[in-house]
């Protein structure tokens, strides 16, 4: 393992290095697609520590490129991510401070990859919601999910009004259990063998909330 600040999210050398990274793992399949993975679970791994911070702590920690360390596996794959310090101001602070981390992260991997900036925003919506939901189901306390999905919101809000293409971040209830009812694809399906995740959007909403329920329980 090797910790590196989350900034490599911002280094068109690293990121296009990390792409063929992403090859010998999910095989032949086109740079928009490595990309797209890759970000995926990047995005997921640079929110959880303000997000996980907010909802256990009532104070989020600091998204910033450089206050984020990232547990990086040989491969590429992200294990882990801890911030080094706390932010003050709130849930309209950490709202301005998302959009100015998550943008250049962004831009990058659009650059090297050939993703457009407007889908990978839509992954890293997803990856806020889930990322509040998981936070908030491991307090196991009633009301925790709906406060969660209310911080979403204005998340969602504050980073649009900073000026970033973020759609906000949405859920549905499946069998009494919220999830978040994803606007973005990983495109993880459109490789060599590759098949749709379970809650993909680009399947019939029947498919995808049947399996969702045989996943849920």
């Amino acid at each position: 393992m090797t910790e590196v600040p989350a900034s490599v999210l911002a280094d068109h050398d690293w990121v296009r290095e990390d792409v063929r990274r992403a090859a010998s793992m999910y095989g032949p399949a086109t740079e928009r697609v490595l990309g797209s993975i890759r970000w995926y679970s990047a995005s997921s791994m640079l929110v959880a520590p303000p997000l996980e911070a907010l909802v256990h702590t009532g104070k989020p920690a600091d998204p910033a490129l450089e206050a984020v360390l990232l547990d990086i596996h040989g491969d590429g794959r992200i294990r882990d991510s801890r911030s080094l310090r706390f932010l003050d101001g709130g849930v309209p602070r950490l709202a301005e401070e998302f959009a100015r981390a998550i943008g250049p992260a962004v831009a990058t991997i659009a650059d090297v990859s050939g993703a457009s900036q407007r889908s990978l925003w839509a992954i890293a919506a997803d990856s806020i919601g889930n990322r509040l939901l998981w936070a908030a189901s491991a307090l196991g306390r009633a009301g925790a999910a709906d406060e969660a999905i209310q911080v979403a919101g204005e998340l969602g809000d504050g980073i649009a009004a900073a000026g970033a293409p973020m759609p906000r971040p949405l859920f549905t209830d499946v069998g009494g259990k919220p999830v978040v009812r994803r606007t973005s694809c990983c495109l993880i399906y459109d490789r060599p063998g590759g098949e749709k995740c379970t809650s993909c959007p680009k399947q019939p909403p029947e498919e995808r909330l049947r399996r969702l329920r045989a996943l849920l329980g």
